[in-house]
């Protein structure tokens, strides 16, 4: 299995019960302020590491569950956020509780199926009974471990990297099962003024690395040379990839004999939200004066005049549907403005910057709530009447 990203792993449970003082453990680093005083966490702070016995991982340092005050509600907030971010969470506890703090911290992990273990901090005060131990097995903790921060952390390390689920890691390819070794993949790369100056967007490295993962052939270019590249060289890819912005160039110039689909679709499809996306897409025809849409940007980038989910998206889609649409954009992964349920479509950008399971936690309230979703190169296709095309190689 090939692990090429780091799974997310929470530190939880009241303030003062050590938390910050397990993450120095595991790193065997000095990264989270450790003091007596509780509360002394407020916001999460995430902290990329290589952990010996484990890996790559990304530990989150939380407030703790109980503070208290208008600012401790606030920490709170912060804190209930990171559930839907992460793969693992680390419950800690001191003094055997089992107290409401806890036992609402293991709804949400089970609300997001997110799997959990449990540290009894500071058992050198008082170790844990087996009545605990008990109670935590019940509420479906995978395992608990008395521990003291004198403790070597080997046996948590080796618990941790038991527990994390085979979803936190990416076992599968963005192209697998359409190319196979030997085949030539033609990536189509508008440079406009949304591209990072010097450098290709994430999606676009992502796929050319995938590309040669699966021993493949990565050609890439702009849509101003795919004429006379098809006309000079006779290649016939096996596949074309479009940045989603120029599918109807694309389209245009690409033989019909050639799947075509675009980088955002293949991130769909890699994320894990692709049955609902194709469910929703089409709901894009029933929307009605009146409706607003929310377009979630998952990364916070600096806006221009060509950008895609707040400027393009919502011109096509009025001109689409002739409907007076109204338009509400979220970045990165900051709570909504206000009840899913207000909103007729949500559109998803491609979420390259984000887990799988952050994206699918986002898009969950809306699924639940039966509203159609899609993503911007699942729309994108869908607006200009290529979404069949878009969708066959699939």
């Amino acid at each position: 299995m090939s692990k090429d990203r780091k799974p997310h792993i929470a530190i939880l449970g009241k303030r003062n019960n050590g938390k910050s003082s397990i993450i120095n453990c595991l790193t065997g680093q000095d990264i989270a302020i450790v003091s007596s005083i509780p509360g002394t966490t407020t916001d999460p702070v995430k902290k990329s590491m290589e952990i010996p016995g484990l890996g790559a991982a990304v530990l989150i340092d939380t407030a703790g569950i109980d503070d208290i005050g208008e600012l401790g509600k606030k920490r709170i907030s912060k804190t209930l956020a990171v559930i839907e971010q992460i793969d693992l969470a680390v419950l800690v506890i001191t003094n055997n509780s089992f107290d409401k703090p806890e036992q609402d911290l293991i709804t949400l992990f089970q609300k997001h199926d997110i799997q959990f273990v449990v540290v009894h901090n500071k058992k050198d005060i008082q170790p844990s009974t087996f009545f605990t131990q008990k109670s935590y097995e019940q509420a479906g903790a995978l395992a608990f471990i008395d521990f003291f921060v004198g403790d070597d952390c080997t046996e948590l390390i080796k618990i941790l990297g038991k527990s994390i689920p085979e979803s936190a890691y990416i076992n599968h390819s963005l192209l697998g099962g359409l190319i196979e070794k030997g085949d030539i993949v033609l990536m189509i790369t508008p440079i406009d003024s949304e591209a990072p100056e010097g450098r290709l967007i994430l999606p676009q490295v992502q796929t050319i690395r995938d590309i040669l993962d699966n021993n493949a052939i990565a050609i890439t270019l702009k849509e101003t040379e795919i004429s006379d590249f098809i006309s000079s060289t006779k290649i016939k890819p096996k596949i074309a990839i479009t940045d989603s912005q120029i599918f109807p160039v694309a389209n245009a110039l690409i033989p019909n004999d050639v799947p075509l689909t675009s980088f955002s679709i293949i991130l769909a499809r890699f994320k894990g939200a692709f049955d609902a996306y194709k469910k929703g897409t089409p709901q894009i025809s029933k929307l009605q004066d009146g409706d607003t849409v929310l377009i979630l940007e998952s990364c916070t980038h600096h806006v221009s005049c060509e950008d895609i989910g707040r400027y393009k998206l919502p011109d096509l889609l009025k001109k689409f549907t002739n409907k007076q649409l109204n338009f509400e954009i979220v970045s990165g992964l900051d709570k909504l403005p206000r009840p899913i349920q207000d909103f007729a479509l949500v559109i998803q950008c491609g979420g390259c910057v984000i887990t799988r399971k952050q994206l699918q936690n986002r898009l969950k309230p809306a699924i639940d709530s039966n509203i159609p979703v899609t993503n911007y190169g699942m729309a994108l296709s869908y607006l200009h009447g290529i979404y069949n095309r878009a969708m066959e190689v699939f």
